[in-house]
């Protein structure tokens, strides 16, 4: 499961900050306050997706390039 988030946490990212959106949009009466706190997660979430994004472009730069068939 682990290897999968961190495989996918860009798709997983954009489908929680999409939800989070609809919700927001969707359901009338919903706390201003939950609101803000959604958003604040979403972007702490996003902080910890550039970073897993980072290293694994560090990595691919420093291997071999396949080669060509």
């Amino acid at each position: 499961m682990i290897d999968f988030i961190h495989t996918h946490s860009t798709r997983l990212y954009t489908i929680a900050a999409a939800a989070l959106a609809l919700v927001a949009y969707f359901v009338d009466g919903l706390p201003t306050g939950l609101i803000l706190a959604l958003v604040a997660a979403i972007l702490g979430t996003g902080g910890a997706v550039q970073r897993v994004e980072d290293r694994k472009t560090a990595k691919a730069l420093h291997q071999e390039p396949p080669a060509a068939s």
